[in-house]
């Protein structure tokens, strides 16, 4: 329980830090300019709370997983796995795609058309090897007999890295799409790189810290280094 509250705690934190950035208190109909230009789908504002709200969609449902988890690892069945070490590879790769789209989101609002496709370029290849090793790890435990039905904890490690593994190859294909936009531009076009395509690698950016933080949380999860916190909790609770 202590492990699903912490996790709602850091990310209601991250969205409270993030939505207060938003300009949520702006009077739109008070400004001037274009008539329904506020209405925009695609200003910044829109995108990044469509954004926000398929994030929350997601935090509730890893944050489900994560309390099933818990509860389910203090049954008598539950057999703790032996993580693979690839695991602290992958985490590695998923940190670096992190801090690329962050210098990607600094090349495009300073107008740098190189250094932006070097950092997309670079987030790409790390988020896909990041998943290569996630493959890595499910082989390393298939063969040392942790299929999915031997050991419910098996079940569940195979179910989390699943799930954010899907979520990381969905955030793949607005990358891709956000990559090839910015690839497809001349390089002798005007230096000044478009509002849509910085908001787009923008949100790539944001949507990548989130999948960064949900895998530390599901690490330390599967690392059992929340053991003793869950076990606090399990004490006060009976």
């Amino acid at each position: 329980m202590a492990v699903v509250l912490g996790f709602i705690v850091i990310v209601a934190a991250f969205a409270g830090w993030w939505l207060s950035r938003q300009h949520l208190t702006a009077k739109p109909w008070l400004e001037v300019g274009v008539i329904g230009e506020a209405a925009d789908p695609t200003s910044p504002t829109t995108a990044k709370l469509g954004l926000g709200t398929f994030l929350v969609v997601a935090s509730s449902l890893f944050a489900l997983l994560i309390s099933a988890y818990s509860m389910r690892m203090g049954m008598s069945d539950w057999r703790a796995l032996p993580m693979p070490t690839v695991l602290w590879f992958s985490t590695g790769l998923l940190m670096l795609a992190s801090i690329a789209l962050h210098m990607a989101v600094i090349a495009a609002r300073c107008d740098e058309s190189g250094p932006l496709r070097s950092s997309l370029l670079a987030a790409g290849v790390c988020s896909l090897a990041f998943l290569c090793a996630q493959a890595l790890a499910w082989r390393e435990l298939a063969v040392s007999g942790y299929f999915t039905a031997a050991n419910p904890a098996s079940a569940f490690f195979y179910l989390l890295t699943a799930i954010h593994g899907a979520h990381v190859l969905g955030g793949l294909v607005a990358l891709g799409r956000t990559s090839t936009r910015t690839f497809a531009r001349p390089k002798d076009l005007a230096p000044t790189i478009p509002r849509e395509l910085t908001l787009s690698v923008e949100l790539c950016a944001i949507y990548w810290h989130f999948l960064l933080l949900v895998w530390l949380v599901l690490l330390a999860l599967l690392m059992r280094w929340t053991d003793d916190i869950i076990e606090i909790c399990r004490g006060l609770l009976t």
